[in-house]
């Protein structure tokens, strides 16, 4: 869960960003780089966003070391949904619509290609995924 501190910078961040504030009960992980949450409106069950919390316009402007824990658990928080959603693909979708690097992961269940992203966004309303995700979803220590 999101502590005083982190809450904080996090207000800043999507004050400068046109993210959305994350929903509490969509709160997967979170640490002093980055955090993880279900999508506020997602496309499909189980959609979800991996954000980069200081203000950094594009992936290329992170060094090399900060993307590759950034990848590293983008494919933690991957893992976690194949085995929560007991399903064989999750699409990495980057897109810098709103000037803030994060990645949205994208459950595959039976649409292939881009029919998944046919469905219409919808206001998350069951947060039932978070803890099966999270009791899934194996950290690294590495910083």
């Amino acid at each position: 869960m999101i502590n005083k501190l982190n809450k904080s910078y996090l207000i800043i961040l999507l004050m400068k960003s046109n993210l959305p504030k994350p929903l509490s009960k969509a709160m997967i992980y979170e640490d002093s780089k980055l955090y993880v949450c279900l999508a506020n409106y997602p496309v499909i069950k189980g959609h979800t966003v991996v954000v980069w919390k200081k203000p950094v316009k594009d992936l290329h402007l992170l060094s090399k070391r900060k993307y590759r824990y950034l990848m590293e658990k983008v494919d933690e928080v991957r893992n976690a949904l194949l085995k929560t959603l007991k399903i064989k693909k999750v699409y990495l979708v980057y897109m810098d619509e709103v000037n803030q690097v994060h990645w949205h992961l994208i459950p595959r269940f039976n649409k292939k290609g881009f029919d998944v992203f046919k469905h219409k966004p919808s206001k998350l309303k069951d947060f039932s995924l978070t803890k099966k995700i999270i009791s899934n979803l194996i950290i690294s220590k590495k910083k």
